[in-house]
């Protein structure tokens, strides 16, 4: 209750989504950073790409978001040295996961869809601010993910394209911004595959 209530207070606004498919995952955000009804920004980025493997995807608290992607990078990459070997989606997104729970009295005001591709294939996970761990094959979050969620149900299928993900992904992102007037200014597209990472941006259509 105390969470929902702190976003109410602070009126904080994003969308964010992610689809697994066949050979990857994709992930996207909207830019507009809004408190209560001024918007701060139109160019803010809320989805990122971590050592060419894993993509994160973030809807609430801008500082927060900003922390927790500088905090994944490092843990991923100290992770790495110290074992010798690259880490796994599960276990990387486990560690952001006991992160959050770690700091529930005082938590990060983030809703948080994670993901990548290892030996196992291609994973994707959505969190809420106390860490609660999902993963599922298309997630939505934030102040606009009903509208988004609908869009991708309607059209979501496992073996599609990247192109054709990359495509719901912005339509979703699109369809929610017309409808929440917290979210807006162009959708940021990261799609993580077994060939690399893909990074765009693209107007709202």
């Amino acid at each position: 209750m105390g969470v929902k209530m702190a976003y109410a207070s602070v009126g904080t606004g994003a969308t964010a989504v992610g689809v697994k498919i066949n050979n990857g995952v994709v992930l996207a955000s909207e830019k507009r950073v809004s408190y209560g009804g001024f918007i701060m920004s139109k160019t803010a980025r809320k989805v990122f790409p971590i050592k060419n493997r894993f993509g994160i995807a973030f809807a609430g608290l801008f500082s927060d978001i900003q922390t927790l992607n500088r905090t994944m990078n490092v843990l991923i990459h100290q992770y790495e040295i110290e074992n010798g070997r690259p880490i796994t989606v599960h276990s990387a997104a486990k560690l952001l996961s006991v992160i959050l729970y770690q700091n529930k009295y005082l938590p990060f005001l983030s809703e948080i869809i994670f993901g990548g591709i290892d030996e196992s294939g291609p994973h994707l996970y959505v969190m809420d601010a106390l860490g609660s761990l999902i993963e599922d094959d298309y997630a939505a979050v934030g102040t606009g993910a009903p509208i988004a969620i609908g869009i991708i149900e309607s059209r979501y299928k496992p073996d599609m394209s990247v192109e054709e993900a990359i495509k719901l992904v912005a339509d979703a992102i699109s369809a929610a911004v017309k409808r929440d007037v917290m979210s807006g200014d162009g959708v940021d597209i990261v799609a993580i595959t077994s060939k690399g990472v893909i990074e765009e941006t693209r107007p709202i259509s």
